[in-house]
């Protein structure tokens, strides 16, 4: 007779009740351990320590880890994760699309959300079940090596996007071959640790965690039910988020309702004895990340013998562990592990990396690119004659290209510049290729290096310049300088890129800039000299064509910023949604404006902007009320006018203002964002809503309300105040919308 937990008609409930109560207590704190495959000796450990998960798996390993779960005791499947940021990366077949930061500058929820559905089916195929993404942390300090993991400045923004991408991993049900699970991270508010120091101490209180960093992740949890959270590596006001039960438990697990799992991040467990040192020892570390509410813990090997005997010895009740391998298991049915999918792994090379993936590549990659100027030069016209000169460290260089979690797990340390490279068209081969198309010339001098502080090739390039009648600067950062444990405290271009810059501007031939970055950067020096600039942080395998279409007038950019460039680093935290109350000086004949005094008031370049080779217009904005009544939406239409030749897509943006609360609150927030296509010497009527719940603060009794009062709606192209128009409404009643 078959157990009931191996019944595939029995329900999901009554298999793990079933399974549970056939497990040992050993069995248990195994489902809750997670190693990686990568570090000798842990496989061995899969049958004494009863393994659950494994990460960092490639090639067949999975497989043969699975092949030797199922003949254990009960069988158990394992679940295997891995760092799938922007495709599955890791495996050289799959498809490597923008990075988060790049693709959001598309501000397109549905390319989010197919991106996502990609990344899904070609990690489903490798025998993998489970991505650790998105990344939901608020990213408002560019000397933060990850950076560029995030969907930028803005926490609604991220919310938006989180929701997309979790929707289009996990799909409709997580046993078809296209679902995996999902992790939101890193919770919480890691990307606010003090001075961009990774992992560090993050100086925020509750009210700041719930008003600002919380909300992605409660859309993540409540509005596509994410199955699984990510703890944060670092402390927020001296709580480690490993050992916060008011943040792992209350707030995540009884008040939104998660119905995953909850997993550290790697040798979190570990931190809170030997870094944080909130622990004594590592059996009081695994005592307190048990009792605070975590289900999985990565990467600590003390972990397994350490909570066993914490439970036999009573310090634990087992019902805390019960818990954790009951959200645990759920996942593993609902996945069909138990099933028909344990060792679902069809012919890679049907599903990684073909062409309809790569298509969706480019398209990621061209709706991501942001003309942050153009003085007219482009599009360029690609005649016979055109002599065009590609130059700097990035016009070729995959490895910049692509950017963090793109080759390895060990990042940077693990790069090889040929993984990815029969699939990735750089700046130069695109050029290349288009020149062997259109018949002009093309040439290539590299010039300067991120990281060698010897100038190139000097008479090369002058010689070069002299037969040049555009130059396409490919310059920027590369993989040694982001991602983990390289955060930066110089924003400013390395090597010699600044002077290679300078030499092509002194030879009087007209600049074309593609910033190949991870993150903004300080270049107010090309904001000023370079006759355009555009901007595709880290691209995809597609981003040399992209550039290329952009520049020769094939694809009409429309991306927009999701994070604020600053002039110097000095300038930083500057973020677009910023508070009043900064001094700023005033006399008879002048007004000082809240601003550094040796430093612009705004942003190099700010949230929100972004160039077309259209021109839009915006008018008769209107709201359908002026007095809004508690819970009902803000109804808004207008309409926007392409006065251009040429077809284009604008991206109308909607913020608002609460004139006096009881907490301040900043002078603009995003609340609502539509692309819109509109044809050339056309108009659109767009109609859009803003939720009531949007308007919500949190007020110095951790409530989140709606106060009654005056408000502002400003509806625009970008953040900057001369790009918006503002229309004032009256919220009759304050109204709490959560707890």
């Amino acid at each position: 007779m078959t157990d009931i937990y191996q019944n595939k008609h029995a329900t999901i409930e009554e298999r793990v009740a079933d399974l549970l109560s056939r497990m040992t207590i050993e069995e248990k704190i195994g489902q809750l351990t997670q190693l990686p495959a990568s570090v000798e000796g842990n496989t061995e450990k899969l049958e004494e320590w009863h393994i659950g998960s494994y990460l960092h798996c490639t090639g067949d390993t999975a497989i043969r880890l699975q092949e030797r779960a199922a003949k254990t005791r009960l069988g158990i499947p394992l679940i295997f994760g891995i760092d799938a940021i922007h495709g599955h990366c890791f495996d050289n077949d799959a498809t490597v699309f923008p990075t988060q930061l790049a693709a959001s500058s598309s501000w397109d929820r549905e390319l989010i959300r197919d991106m996502a559905k990609v990344t899904a089916k070609e990690v489903r195929a490798t025998g993998i079940h489970w991505t650790f993404s998105p990344v939901l942390c608020v990213g408002r300090d560019a000397r933060w090596g990850r950076i560029n993991e995030t969907y930028g400045e803005d926490a609604w923004l991220i919310g938006e996007m989180a929701v997309e991408a979790i929707k289009g991993y996990q799909g409709e049900r997580f046993s078809s071959p296209d679902s995996i699970l999902a992790c939101a991270k890193h919770y919480v508010a890691y990307g606010e640790t003090v001075g961009g120091r990774d992992a560090y101490e993050a100086d925020v209180s509750r009210r700041k965690l719930k008003a600002l960093f919380l909300p992605p992740f409660k859309k993540a949890v409540q509005e596509a039910h994410v199955a699984s959270l990510m703890a944060g590596y670092h402390a927020n006001d001296g709580v480690p988020c490993t050992a916060d039960k008011w943040l792992l438990t209350d707030v995540a697990k009884t008040d939104w309702g998660l119905d995953g799992f909850i997993v550290t991040d790697w040798e979190n467990v570990t931190s809170l004895y030997t870094k944080q040192k909130v622990s004594a020892s590592i059996e009081e570390a695994c005592y307190r990340a048990l009792v605070s509410g975590n289900d999985m813990m990565m990467s600590t090997v003390e972990f397994y013998e350490t909570a066993v005997r914490l439970v036999k010895d009573g310090r634990v009740d087992e019902a805390v562990v019960n818990d954790a391998v009951i959200r645990i298991l759920t996942k593993k049915f609902a996945l069909g592990l138990f099933d028909d999918m344990r060792f679902y792994c069809p012919d890679r090379h049907e599903v990684l990396g073909i062409p309809a993936h790569r298509d969706l590549a480019l398209q990621a990659s061209l709706k991501s690119i942001v003309m942050l100027k153009n003085d007219g030069i482009l599009p360029l016209t690609p005649s016979k004659d055109l002599r065009v000169l590609v130059t700097g460290p990035n016009a070729d260089d995959v490895i910049a290209q692509l950017g963090d979690w793109s080759f390895g797990s060990m990042q940077a340390g693990a790069t090889d510049d040929q993984f990815h490279r029969d699939k990735t068209v750089t700046t130069l081969q695109a050029f290349q290729a288009a020149a062997k198309h259109y018949g002009f010339q093309v040439e290539y001098v590299k010039g300067a290096d991120c990281l060698d502080e010897e100038f190139e090739q000097v008479a090369e390039l002058d010689r070069a310049l002299e037969n040049a009648d555009v130059v396409i600067a490919c310059v920027g950062d590369t993989l040694a300088q982001n991602g983990e444990f390289h955060d930066r405290a110089n924003l400013d271009l390395t090597g010699k890129q600044q002077a290679l810059l300078e030499r092509i501007k002194a030879a009087g031939v007209p600049l074309i800039v593609n910033l190949v970055a991870s993150k903004p950067m300080t270049i107010p020096w090309i904001a000023e000299h370079a006759n355009a600039l555009l901007c595709g942080f880290n691209s995809g395998t597609q981003g040399g064509e992209a550039i290329k279409r952009v520049v020769f007038g094939e694809y009409n950019p429309s991306g927009k910023l999701t994070i604020s460039f600053p002039y110097h680093v000095g300038q930083l935290p500057v973020f677009y949604n910023k508070y009043e109350g900064w001094h700023a000086q005033h006399s008879q004949h002048t007004e000082f404006k809240e601003r550094y005094i040796d430093m612009p008031e705004q942003p190099l370049f700010c949230f929100g902007e972004g160039l077309s080779f259209s021109q839009f217009e915006y008018r008769d904005i209107a709201l359908k009320q002026r007095v809004i009544e508690p819970h009902s939406d803000i109804e808004l239409s207008l309409t926007v006018t392409n006065q251009s030749d040429i077809d284009g897509t604008d991206i109308v943006q909607v913020y608002f203002n609460d004139h006096f609360s009881s907490v301040t609150t900043p002078i603009k927030t995003l609340c609502g964002f539509q692309r819109v296509a509109i044809a050339a010497k056309e108009s659109v009527e767009v109609t859009m809503t803003v939720k009531f719940s949007d308007l919500a603060l949190v007020n110095a009794e951790l409530e989140e309300v709606v106060e009654a009062g005056a408000f502002s709606l400003m509806v625009g192209a970008s953040s900057k105040d001369e790009d918006l128009h503002t229309l004032d409404f009256e919220v009759t009643q304050t109204t709490t919308v959560s707890s």
